[in-house]
């Protein structure tokens, strides 16, 4: 009784807080697999597709696992707002689960605040036996890149303002889609993929594995073509705020724009909830490099 008393608050502390925001819970206008096959090296060697028990404390998340056939759930901003511009959402969990409410629908959410489409990726987990615990993920988010931009003209999105958002793993996953677009890890599958996998710029919250010993690890490969990126991190994050520094270092050296925050305090896995931490503050922050980068103009 108590644990659910707990989820109830939670649940109505997060949905004043979007509100506040201009926020409006929606159902995704459209949902579709990323594959329209068999998936690039699937064995069938993960059970079955399922949310675990929430985390004991007042902020409860939804994390799924076992994810075998990856979806792309699309959530329109109002009409009214639409800019055209739409944002491939890469939810964390260590590769293990994806956080599918903190980093998924409620970051949907606040970008359709701002105009923004948003599309909740939900990549294979938990990493496979004998691969690098990223190649799938990478598949499936390349394959969502080109899936999305072959769409523009359907879904009236702009193929030039496609960007990739993530955090935690999910930042380490858009981190790579942002710098292996050269590098498509799958056979092309259909008309699809003929459409650049290359996102139009990069959002990455507090982001996990993109340092290796004294640089950056080997999946992060930064030049001159890669987008340009907004980080969000805390000072006191468990994953070391490293990891955005020197990324955002290494963009720099390349001539690739890019803008830093480092905040006081935070911790790891925020996501857009409030907080007493100033950490709180990167959805504003990051809107506002957007509107500077010209991202959320009006569609002609």
């Amino acid at each position: 009784m108590i644990r659910s008393s707990l989820h109830a608050v939670a649940l109505l502390f997060v949905l004043a807080f979007l509100a506040a925001l201009g926020v409006q819970a929606a159902e995704p206008a459209l949902t579709l697999e990323v594959w329209p096959g068999a998936v690039p090296g699937e064995k069938g060697e993960v059970g079955k597709e399922h949310y675990l028990a929430d985390k004991p404390g007042p902020r409860p998340v939804q994390r799924l696992t076992n994810v075998s056939r990856p979806t792309l759930a699309v959530y329109r901003p109002d009409a009214a707002k639409d800019t055209g511009a739409s944002v491939v959402i890469c939810p964390g969990g260590g590769y293990s689960i994806l956080a599918m409410d903190l980093e998924g629908t409620e970051v949907a959410a606040w970008l359709n605040s701002i105009g923004v489409t948003g599309i909740v990726l939900k990549y294979r987990v938990p990493a496979r036996k004998d691969q690098p615990r990223h190649l799938a993920p990478l598949q499936d988010a390349q394959r969502a890149v080109s899936l999305v931009r072959s769409k523009a003209a359907a879904w009236k999105l702009d193929p030039n303002r496609i960007g990739i958002l993530g955090f935690s793993a999910g930042g380490h996953l858009a981190a790579a889609t942002a710098t292996n677009f050269d590098q498509r890890q799958y056979e092309p599958v259909d008309e699809a993929d003929k459409a650049s996998c290359r996102p139009d710029f990069a959002v990455l919250v507090y982001p996990a594995y993109l340092t290796a010993g004294e640089g950056l690890a080997p999946e992060i490969r930064v030049g001159p073509k890669t987008p340009p990126v907004f980080f969000a991190h805390a000072g006191d994050d468990r994953i070391s705020p490293e990891n955005s520094i020197r990324t955002y270092l290494a963009l720099k050296q390349a001539g690739v724009p890019a803008e830093l925050h480092v905040f006081a305090s935070g911790g790891h896995g925020f996501g857009l909830r409030p907080s007493e931490h100033p950490s709180s503050g990167w959805p504003r922050l990051c809107e506002a490099w957007m509107r500077k980068s010209g991202l959320l103009e009006k569609r002609p």
